[in-house]
Parts: C-alpha cells; sequence; structure tokens
C-alpha cells in the first residue's frame, strides 16, 4: 500500500507558475509509474501527465505540453508537476495517483490516489 499526499495547490493569476508535489511515505514508490489527473467543475476526471519509476518514460496530455513538465526524486520520494503559462482552464482538482506496473499505462490502471488539490487560475 502506498500513500499519496499532494501539496502546493491555491489561487494563482493567469500566466504564473506553481508547482505541485506528490509524496509518499512508502519506498515502494520508487518503484511506481506515477501520473497526475484533474476534475475541472463538471468535468470528468483527466490524464495530464505521467512518468516512469526511472523518469526515463514521460507522458503529457495534449492540453499541457510545453507548459507543464513532470519529474521525479526518488531519493525525496517526491513526484513534481510544474505548471507554467497557466490558464483559467487549468483550474481544476488535480490527483497524483501511482501504479505496481512502474510506468504510466492508463487511469484504469493506477492502483494508489491522492485525495486531490485544489488549483484556481483567476483571469
Amino acid at each position: 500500500q502506498v500513500h499519496l499526499v499532494e501539496s502546493g495547490g491555491g489561487l494563482v493569476q493567469t500566466g504564473d507558475s506553481a508547482r505541485l508535489s506528490c509524496t509518499a511515505s512508502e519506498r515502494s514508490f520508487n518503484d511506481c509509474g506515477v501520473a497526475w489527473f484533474r476534475q475541472a467543475p463538471g468535468k470528468i476526471r483527466e490524464f495530464v501527465a505521467g512518468i516512469s519509476w526511472s523518469g526515463s518514460m514521460i507522458y503529457y496530455a495534449d492540453s499541457v505540453r510545453g507548459r507543464f513538465i513532470i519529474s521525479r526524486h526518488n531519493a525525496k520520494n517526491t513526484v513534481y508537476l510544474q505548471m507554467n503559462s497557466l490558464k483559467p482552464e487549468d483550474t481544476a482538482v488535480y490527483f497524483c495517483a501511482a501504479d505496481d506496473i512502474g510506468d504510466y499505462v492508463s487511469e484504469g490502471e493506477m492502483d494508489y490516489w491522492g485525495k486531490g488539490i485544489l488549483v484556481t487560475v483567476s483571469s
């Protein structure tokens, strides 16, 4: 079992940057594929970015490619989501999720989920 905790959300302005962190206390987190998802008000949850256990494989949704960067620091048991050039449409609850596969495959394959953290981008 891996327990995930997101941090770094809040209120930001259009064009600003923010960084989300996903931290786990279990060392096994370092063997997990990890992904960020988000759910905007009234919308279904969607994939944002994913990273393999080694960091060698990285994936982005088209809507954030070129603006968001996912990375991991395994010595700190942490995965980051650096969000740049934020837009009002990025407003959502952001969830961190991890899988035992070791690479991001799909939302349905994620084994562990954080509770989510709200990011609000004001215009």
